[in-house]
């Protein structure tokens, strides 16, 4: 991309890939508690590395923040809304897995717990349309 009155390069500004992931263990979903801004409850995931397939991103998010290897059963949907990250302009792709055993916080996360749906603390960036859109298309 060229400026268009001195003709010179311009950087490229695209948005980042991360996935994110809704894992299901015994009737409820596992939520991270966030070490980093912003603090607060969220789902599994993060920014997808360089080489790295989008499925590959969410099993290694998984096991990073919550100690977990997961089976990924679907991918649910894309997520793309420009100000779904006040940090940056994020694309997720979000998947459904199976985890067995108890999560434990790692990596960015302070804490893991699996939470019925009836009893979710307030989620941060969009995760709580996210966890709604999910239950809506569940028999």
């Amino acid at each position: 991309m060229r400026c268009p009155n001195c003709n010179a390069d311009l950087p490229r500004r695209n948005p980042a890939p991360t996935v994110d992931v809704i894992i299901e263990i015994d009737g409820g979903i596992v939520l991270i508690e966030r070490k980093n801004p912003p603090h607060g409850w969220a789902l599994p995931g993060g920014f997808v590395d360089y080489g790295e397939s989008l499925e590959e991103a969410a099993r290694r998010e998984a096991l990073e923040e919550t100690g977990l290897a997961v089976e990924l059963l679907a991918q649910m949907h894309t997520y793309s809304d420009p100000g779904r990250d006040a940090r940056q302009h994020t694309i997720s792709t979000v998947y459904i897995a199976r985890g067995e055993g108890r999560p434990h916080g790692g990596d960015d996360a302070r804490r893991a717990e699996i939470f019925r749906v009836g009893e979710m603390p307030p989620l941060v960036f969009d995760h709580a349309r996210i966890i709604n859109d999910y239950l809506a298309r569940k028999p």
